[in-house]
């Protein structure tokens, strides 16, 4: 009878195990993602982001310029050359962002008298000013290039974008007083001439009808080229 009693409740000395839960399962397989579509932007723009200074800058010029003070130039002046050289150039190119060339004008000013400015600046403040209608300022600006260390003709690039914005604003005098400051430059004679440039300005200088000018940029090309590949010439 006790042995009976005891084959019927044998169950009860075994251990209960429990059967493994779904959540216990899940945690074995867990994948951690990290990022998500934000992590696959690209590499921020440079010069899209301005600095405190900069747009402190941007701030202080436009309420000045709407506020008109009797001191106004002296103002602007001693809130750009406080900035430093990146600042300035990137407060530059927000203002002609903004399509603001008043302003932009004042800061290209600054820029050029404190640190200098290359020719493909000058071509963007070009194209800006003739997209504005400020086209006396474009014949301005050459005049201030004239006025002070001329163009650099080893700058052939720069070259090519600022012949081709005063071409396109249709500066006609502009465009010829280019071809001078370039031959008073060494241009031709100590810079060699570029091919590309050669071709744009002589194509610039024919849409004025200065057919002359164009034939005399043309044979002093060619005539440095010959010299520089006539194995007989004279040292």
């Amino acid at each position: 009878m006790a042995s009976s009693c005891l084959n019927q409740n044998t169950t009860f000395l075994k251990p209960h195990i429990q059967p493994p839960s779904a959540t216990a399962t899940r945690w074995g397989y867990v994948r951690v993602r990290c990022g998500g579509p934000r992590s696959q932007r690209g590499p921020l723009v440079k010069g899209r982001i301005l600095s405190i200074e900069a747009i402190q800058a941007i701030q202080t010029l436009k309420r000045l310029h709407r506020t008109n003070p009797p001191n106004l130039s002296q103002l602007l002046s001693n809130t750009l050359t406080r900035l430093l050289k990146k600042d300035l150039v990137a407060t530059l190119h927000e203002l002609l962002r903004q399509q603001n060339c008043t302003l932009a004008v004042r800061v290209f000013s600054t820029l050029r008298s404190e640190y200098g400015a290359d020719l493909s600046l000058y071509a963007e403040m070009l194209q800006a000013l003739s997209t504005s209608g400020m086209l006396e300022d474009v014949d301005r600006m050459i005049l201030e290039l004239e006025d002070g260390n001329g163009i650099q003709c080893d700058d052939p690039k720069g070259l090519v974008k600022l012949i081709k914005a005063v071409v396109e604003a249709r500066r006609r005098e502009s465009t010829v007083r280019i071809y001078e400051l370039m031959k008073s430059n060494g241009w031709a004679t100590v810079v060699e001439p570029d091919e590309y440039v050669v071709k744009v300005l002589v194509n610039g200088l024919k849409s004025f009808g200065e057919e002359a000018l164009a034939e005399e940029l043309q044979n002093e090309s060619n005539k440095f080229f010959r010299a520089k590949f006539d194995p007989f010439r004279i040292q």
